[in-house]
């Protein structure tokens, strides 16, 4: 039985419910996009859009010489900041523990950031990336997608942006729809 209303998927003899509705669930090594609230003497506290508010240890930037009477965590992150971060560990007592270690991750300093229903990502990559690849591609924007349903464009041309900001809060809002595909096409194929 469920505990949850949605589509399910048939995978190797399992049953998978994807929720319609609901906030991000942490699992370890997903990428996602957060917004830095605070930060304490050895942490940064990060919104993840979850229940759950995420960890980032000063030692995972400073690396592990990192002093709390030597280092200014503010020089490095800032509240308000936006980061692309991956779980390395989701089962924390004071939530899930983020890194940015790694290729790609890091502050995002430039970008359009867009929040949408953490249970439609899926449906935004699309079957072997193909959907997100054709916003892109049509739009010339690069798309960083986070699990949790925070995403961001960066696209020199405006009116590829809108284009490509317009598909993607469609896709948000749309239900189970067999013509989305074909209703995203045509945002992507307007005329500016």
């Amino acid at each position: 039985m469920s505990t949850a209303i949605g589509f399910y998927e048939i995978e190797d003899n399992r049953v998978n419910v994807i929720p319609l509705t609901g906030l991000y669930t942490p699992k370890i090594d997903d990428l996602i996009i957060g917004k830095v609230m605070s930060h304490s003497a050895l942490s940064w506290d990060v919104n993840i859009n979850s229940y759950y508010t995420g960890m980032l240890p000063a030692s995972d930037i400073f690396g592990r010489d990192y002093s709390p009477s030597k280092d200014d965590l503010s020089l490095k992150l800032c509240v308000g900041d936006i980061i692309s971060t991956r779980i390395i560990n989701a089962g924390g007592s004071r939530g899930p523990l983020l890194s940015i270690s790694g290729q790609n991750l890091g502050k995002i300093d430039s970008g359009e950031l867009v929040k949408i229903s953490p249970t439609k990502i899926p449906r935004l990559i699309g079957k072997h990336g193909s959907m997100i690849q054709t916003i892109e591609s049509s739009t010339n924007a690069t798309i960083t997608i986070g699990q949790n349903g925070l995403i961001v464009l960066k696209c020199d041309d405006s009116a590829g942006l809108k284009k490509a900001v317009e598909s993607i809060k469609m896709m948000d809002k749309a239900l189970h729809n067999t013509n989305l595909e074909e209703k995203i096409q045509n945002i992507l194929d307007e005329k500016n």
